[in-house]
Protein backbone atom coordinates (compact mmCIF):
# COMPACT_ATOMS: atom_id res chain seq x y z
CA UNK A 1 0.00 0.00 0.00
CA UNK A 2 1.57 3.08 -1.35
CA UNK A 3 1.06 6.09 0.96
CA UNK A 4 -0.80 9.09 -0.79
CA UNK A 5 1.35 12.14 -0.82
CA UNK A 6 -0.13 15.74 -0.12
CA UNK A 7 0.79 18.73 -1.88
CA UNK A 8 0.46 21.62 -0.07
CA UNK A 9 -2.43 23.51 -1.10
CA UNK A 10 -4.07 19.78 -0.08
CA UNK A 11 -2.65 19.81 3.13
CA UNK A 12 -4.24 24.00 4.30
CA UNK A 13 -7.82 22.63 2.66
CA UNK A 14 -7.46 19.31 5.21
CA UNK A 15 -6.36 21.71 7.78
CA UNK A 16 -9.68 23.76 7.35
CA UNK A 17 -11.35 21.35 6.63
CA UNK A 18 -10.76 20.04 10.53
CA UNK A 19 -10.33 23.09 12.02
CA UNK A 20 -14.50 24.06 11.00
CA UNK A 21 -15.54 20.18 12.13
CA UNK A 22 -17.76 19.81 14.69
CA UNK A 23 -16.45 16.53 15.78
CA UNK A 24 -12.87 18.27 16.47
CA UNK A 25 -14.35 20.60 18.04
CA UNK A 26 -16.45 18.59 20.74
CA UNK A 27 -12.85 16.66 21.22
CA UNK A 28 -11.64 19.80 21.90
CA UNK A 29 -14.06 20.98 24.72
CA UNK A 30 -13.62 17.45 26.29
CA UNK A 31 -10.15 17.65 26.78
CA UNK A 32 -10.39 21.41 28.07
CA UNK A 33 -12.92 20.42 31.01
CA UNK A 34 -10.45 16.89 31.46
CA UNK A 35 -7.46 19.17 31.60
CA UNK A 36 -9.49 21.77 34.14
CA UNK A 37 -10.57 18.46 36.36
CA UNK A 38 -6.85 17.57 36.54
CA UNK A 39 -5.57 20.94 37.43
CA UNK A 40 -8.22 21.14 40.40
CA UNK A 41 -7.38 17.68 41.65
CA UNK A 42 -3.83 18.44 41.81
CA UNK A 43 -4.49 22.14 43.41
CA UNK A 44 -6.21 20.04 46.21
CA UNK A 45 -3.66 17.86 46.60
CA UNK A 46 -1.15 20.35 47.11
CA UNK A 47 -3.60 22.30 50.22
CA UNK A 48 -4.20 18.62 51.46
CA UNK A 49 -0.41 18.35 51.92
CA UNK A 50 -0.05 22.10 53.61
CA UNK A 51 -3.04 21.49 55.78
CA UNK A 52 -1.36 18.58 57.16
CA UNK A 53 2.17 20.71 57.83
CA UNK A 54 -0.25 23.47 59.41
CA UNK A 55 -1.91 21.08 61.74
CA UNK A 56 1.25 19.15 62.42
CA UNK A 57 2.34 22.60 63.56
CA UNK A 58 -0.32 23.12 66.23
CA UNK A 59 -2.31 25.74 63.71
CA UNK A 60 -6.15 25.40 63.54
CA UNK A 61 -8.65 27.31 61.67
CA UNK A 62 -9.72 29.13 64.66
CA UNK A 63 -6.38 30.43 65.03
CA UNK A 64 -6.19 32.10 61.48
CA UNK A 65 -9.84 33.38 61.61
CA UNK A 66 -8.51 35.01 65.09
CA UNK A 67 -5.53 36.44 63.35
CA UNK A 68 -8.03 37.31 60.19
CA UNK A 69 -9.91 39.61 62.42
CA UNK A 70 -7.41 41.21 64.56
CA UNK A 71 -5.90 42.37 61.37
CA UNK A 72 -9.06 44.04 59.75
CA UNK A 73 -10.77 41.12 58.34
CA UNK A 74 -9.82 41.91 54.92
CA UNK A 75 -10.61 39.39 52.54
CA UNK A 76 -8.66 38.73 49.31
Amino acid sequence: MAREILTDEQVELEIERLQNSPLVKLARKEERVRYKRRQLLYSLRVYEKKGKALEAAGITLDMLNGMDSEEGGDEF
